[in-house]
């Protein structure tokens, strides 16, 4: 569409037009704006507006009668003029419009980048890569929160999100792109159809071990029993995919045999939460969503967590103490592993009434895969390769509150007494 200054006409009676209006943002002025098509009997068939360090852009496509076009856009002008702000207009053709709105019926898209920082560089990469996939920008919107120059760590995360159109040329071709920028840039990236379930999630189900903490829990029991190399390396084989996990889960719980159970409360009260998990779950249970913990470690500290952090279900293992006080080696009842997991996130969904899409799930190693498969928005945090390589989510680059951004959450619609 060429900018000009004559408006062509569509039929006899009626011309659209786009008005573009740019300038110094100030209360008002789109009051002001619509007061002039409202005196006109204008009818607006599109509008968006945009502000960006208090500079604004601002347009409306309208249908206005051929008669009164002429005044609509001279008033338009004086008062453009009176606010101190360009406006443009250009003439939009009746088959232009109809392309237009032929083109809102394909698919939508969310595309949402974050890490610590985000440069020209990275925005670049990612909005080529839209253009590649043949996928139009509709919007870009930022996230997070405004970032101090002279103060950088009051807040060192960054998220934007884009919104686009299209049918991707190739959904695998896409994903292996948003991988390989996200290793060689220090990105994290999210590519979600934009649909209902996507704004409507209820609920979150979270791996335990290197995920809400940063550490496995059997690691820091095998260190007090003077077994850590051992257990250590079975559970790094485990979490890799390399062995089965029932096998290293009851390979590990052996060699705990005669550990005192006061061990376990220590651990508990010193447990080093991850970075955002305290803003995290303040959001999480403010908006109403159900938490869950379905973890592979130990019921112990999967309660102690639930009572911080008034979380809905807890499902993990169970370690048998004898009457001595000690662990016997043993565990009770049926390993929690990654097809549980994936059972787990279905009964609890089925519970709450919650449809499949409407779930999240988060977790770091092998055993989390079928519950990310599973869930409507399954989320690799941190994760070993073989997972990070299998999410269609993933979060490296920054703590486990990049989650909120996933979700839609922005910064500004957190309270005052929400975490940092």
């Amino acid at each position: 569409m060429q900018e000009t200054n004559t408006v062509s006409v569509v039929s006899s009676a009626e011309e659209l037009i786009l008005i573009r209006i740019t300038g110094v943002d100030r209360p008002g002025l789109t009051a002001t704006i619509t007061g002039v098509l409202a005196r006109y009997d204008v009818d607006i068939l599109d509008i968006g507006q945009a502000d960006i360090h208090s500079t604004l852009s601002l347009g409306f496509l309208i249908r206005v009668s051929e008669e009164n076009s002429g005044c609509v856009m001279k008033e338009l002008l004086f008062k453009a003029s009176e606010l101190n702000v360009n406006i443009r207009f250009i003439p939009v053709t009746h088959a232009e419009y109809e392309d237009w709105v032929a083109r809102q019926g394909k698919n939508r898209y969310i595309l949402t980048v974050l890490g610590r920082k985000l440069s020209a560089l990275q925005i670049e990469a990612v909005s080529q890569l839209i253009a590649d996939q043949g996928l139009n920008i509709d919007g870009i919107k930022r996230l997070s929160g405004r970032a101090s120059i002279e103060h950088p760590e009051k807040n060192n995360r960054a998220c934007i999100q884009f919104s686009v159109r299209g049918t991707p040329k190739s959904h695998e071709g896409l994903h292996r792109e948003l991988l390989r920028m996200s290793s060689e840039l220090e990105v994290d990236c999210s590519f979600q159809i934009d649909n209902m379930y996507r704004r409507m999630r209820r609920l979150i189900c979270f791996d335990m071990d290197s995920t809400l903490i940063q550490t496995e829990v059997i690691d820091e029991l095998a260190i007090r029993a003077g077994v850590g190399d051992k257990v250590k390396a079975i559970t790094e084989r485990a979490m890799r995919g390399e062995i089965d996990f029932k096998e290293s889960f009851t390979e590990r719980c052996k060699l705990l045999k005669g550990l005192d159970v006061s061990v376990m409360k220590e651990i508990a009260e010193n447990l080093p939460f991850t970075e955002g998990v305290d803003r995290l779950m303040y959001v999480l249970k403010k908006y109403g969503y159900k938490i869950a913990i379905l973890s592979g470690g130990f019921t112990f500290f999967g309660e102690y967590i639930q009572k911080k952090y008034d979380i809905d279900y807890v499902y993990a293992n169970e370690l048998e103490i004898g009457e001595d006080g000690k662990l016997t080696g043993n565990y009770i009842g049926e390993i929690v592993d990654g097809k549980r997991k994936a059972e787990l996130l279905r009964l609890i969904a089925q519970v709450e009434k919650v449809n499949l899409q409407q779930t999240i799930a988060v977790g770091d190693g092998a055993n989390d895969l079928p519950m990310l498969s599973e869930a409507g928005l399954g989320i690799a945090f941190h994760a070993k390769p073989r997972v990070w390589a299998n999410a269609r989510q993933s979060i490296n680059t920054i703590g486990l509150d990049g989650v909120l951004y996933f979700l839609g959450f922005k910064d500004s619609y957190l309270d005052e007494n929400a975490p940092e």
